[in-house]
């Protein structure tokens, strides 16, 4: 059981700091536009300054407030774990990768941060453990009007861009790769994290 605690809390974590690592790198080549949520989260900094990576906790503070309310229950501490993690790797990251102006540096650093971003998100996904503020905004969605996780998910994301975008958050061509081509990774590599996984841990079962 211990060993099996102990993997599944390191394969979150190592996920986390990957996956945040991803979104700082695509902040980084934002010269094609960011992710949805790093729009609004870029959009909220422009306007009322603090830093990014904490407009990325707030909000998520704010959606796990606001669905703790609605369903009724304190979230896992994952939940917490995850917002505050996030938001801090992102700071840490932002502040190590150097800046650039220069396009063919600003299109390096946003396709490995489409990749990294990706596969940190599988990484972190195949611990299943517990889900993130907007994973479970999404799931209350689907439970609540119908529909499929992916058209809830495209509703937050549409959502949150345009109310970046408003306020001044980065859009362009590249929103649109990692809203939409994210996934095609994630999907890829989450059975081939949750085998080495389970391989690890020695319960075959977790497969199935």
């Amino acid at each position: 059981m211990r060993k099996k605690f102990a993997w599944q809390w390191t394969f979150f974590f190592v996920g986390l700091a990957v996956m945040s690592l991803g979104i700082s790198l695509t902040i980084k080549g934002k010269a094609l536009g960011t992710g949805p949520w790093d729009v609004l989260h870029i959009g909220l900094f422009k306007q009322f300054g603090l830093t990014i990576g904490i407009w990325s906790v707030l909000t998520g503070l704010t959606i796990v407030l606001s669905t703790s309310l609605f369903l009724r229950r304190l979230p896992k501490i994952a939940t917490w774990l995850n917002m505050l993690l996030i938001g801090s790797f992102i700071d840490l990251f932002n502040w190590l990768l150097p800046s650039t102006s220069i396009f063919i540096w600003e299109l390096c650093y946003f396709i490995a941060g489409f990749f990294v971003m990706s596969i940190g998100c599988a990484l972190y996904i195949s611990a299943n453990v517990g889900a993130g503020p907007r994973d479970t905004i999404m799931m209350i969605i689907v439970e609540q009007f119908g529909g499929s996780v992916r058209l809830a998910r495209t509703i937050m994301e549409v959502f949150a861009a345009s109310v970046g975008w408003l306020l001044g958050g980065p859009v362009g061509v590249g929103t649109v790769i990692l809203a939409l081509g994210s996934g095609q990774i994630i999907q890829w590599a989450l059975p081939f994290f949750r085998k080495q996984l389970a391989q690890l841990i020695g319960e075959p079962n977790m497969l199935k």
